[in-house]
């Protein structure tokens, strides 16, 4: 299998803080790789920089064939990548199939009608078509993110990037959006996620990769989680399981 995603030896700073110091990862087409590691390990910004929203300093970055760098198309780097985050960042007015609709028509150019065909397909997907004329106030926090989730998709991404995406939400919504992740890796969706929750990375993930002090530290199959080589990896599973 041909890889999609390519870092090698990439370093970030922010100021005189490393934040980065030379991560390499491959990532297969179809291949879902949990990245787990302590608070400030770097793994968000490993996702950010994936999706040029920060620039590395050094080292490289490569997505379904196209460098990551000053040269790249921003619009092609977005058409191939999703990302949803944390916040779900949906416009508070417009509903649900307006937020979903809107990257459609505006930056695809694509008509409305098939536009909302799209929508109805991806809120389908996430089990939310029935609140398609809603705004987003009046949904859950695990819908708000189902939805932010069905408008990355709607773009058609190869890759999607998710950060953290249950860490604000209690447990039985945090069980709703896991099921629509798993949905997709189910699917052959290429799938990064940053996350805490080690059941789901076990469960799901092809590659588990445990971050620390900016660097892969250890990474491979599931498995490894119950066989951690060195102390930093079993201390964060003990505290972490």
């Amino acid at each position: 299998m041909q890889d999609v995603v390519r870092l090698k030896d990439v370093r970030k700073s922010f100021g005189s803080v490393n934040v980065l110091n030379g991560v390499t990862l491959n990532v297969k087409k179809g291949q879902v790789v949990a990245i787990i590691g302590k608070s400030g390990s770097g793994k968000s910004t490993a996702l950010r920089c994936i999706d040029r929203l920060e620039k590395i300093d050094s080292g490289s970055i490569e997505v379904c064939g196209q460098l990551v760098d000053d040269a790249c198309d921003i619009n092609i780097l977005r058409r191939d990548l999703g990302i949803v985050f944390q916040g779900y960042n949906l416009f508070p007015h417009l509903t649900v199939q307006q937020n979903i609709t809107l990257g459609l028509t505006v930056v695809r150019k694509m008509p409305k009608p098939e536009a909302d065909d799209i929508a109805h397909a991806m809120l389908t997907k996430v089990g939310l078509e029935a609140r398609k004329t809603a705004y987003p106030e009046q949904l859950s926090g695990g819908q708000q993110q189902r939805v932010a989730i069905a408008r990355s998709l709607a773009m058609m991404p190869k890759v999607m990037l998710f950060d953290e995406v249950t860490s604000a939400l209690d447990p039985e919504l945090t069980g709703e959006v896991l099921k629509v992740m798993e949905q997709l890796a189910e699917g052959g969706m290429t799938m990064i996620l940053v996350t805490h929750e080690m059941g789901f990375a076990r469960h799901v993930a092809d590659l588990v990769v445990f971050m620390h002090q900016g660097k892969v530290w250890e990474s491979g199959s599931p498995e490894i989680m119950d066989a951690p080589e060195t102390g930093e990896f079993r201390q964060f599973v003990g505290s972490n399981l």
